[in-house]
């Protein structure tokens, strides 16, 4: 019997937050048409619906809500919702990224790399590699390694490269690790030397001194 009291209290107060939530996203509360969105997303206290979804996504990310902008530039590029546009995804994310959202940041890099939903700028992707890298996203440090093996963007570098997959290597890339150990091969023990004195560095700095 306890079991049942203590599981009809929850769903009480989670009925209650529920209407506490559309009641503030309708007065405009920023924070609860996030979160209404993210109900309507995943199905949480609501039915799941895409639709409503993008709906109070789009009325937080009008109102300049990173988050928000990052989840409807979500929405727009998987068609969740509403049609897929890969343009309008593109917009999105830019907002989202402008104000330091790595996952914005990364998937603009991605974007540029590939030329979906804007013209193919791979200087444009290493920008914002560069910047996700710089906040310790993973596959944004691995993919600015690799742009630097390449030069796609930007100068070969194999000593920068061998500090951005070290910087991955960190996390727990596995990949990163065997291309970190396959680029090794091929430098100096002079290049490999500083490789490794620039990559401490920029550990130690949490990424903010790697060049």
């Amino acid at each position: 019997m306890l079991g049942c009291d203590v599981i009809e209290k929850h769903q009480l107060f989670s009925s209650r937050q529920t209407t506490e939530t559309i009641a503030a996203a309708k007065q405009g509360d920023v924070d609860a048409q996030l979160a209404l969105g993210f109900m309507y997303d995943h199905g949480e206290g609501v039915s799941e619906n895409d639709a409503e979804a993008v709906k109070w996504y789009r009325k937080a990310a009008d109102q300049g809500l990173a988050m928000a902008q990052l989840n409807l530039a979500i929405m727009y590029y998987n068609g969740y919702g509403v049609p897929e546009n890969k343009a309008e995804a593109v917009k999105w994310y830019r907002k989202a990224a402008d104000q330091g959202k790595v996952g914005a940041q990364y998937s603009l890099g991605v974007m540029y790399s590939n030329g979906d939903g804007v013209p193919e700028n791979d200087a444009e992707a290493v920008k914002w590699y560069r910047r996700a890298a710089g906040q310790g996203d993973v596959d944004a440090q691995s993919m600015l390694a690799f742009m630097y093996v390449t030069g796609e963007g930007i100068p070969k570098s194999p000593i920068d490269a061998y500090v951005w997959w070290s910087m991955a290597k960190t996390q727990g890339d596995a990949e990163a690790a065997g291309n970190l150990d396959l680029l090794k091969s091929q430098l100096t023990r002079k290049n490999i030397y500083l490789a490794q004195a620039l990559a401490t560095t920029c550990y130690e700095s949490d990424y903010k001194d790697c060049d």
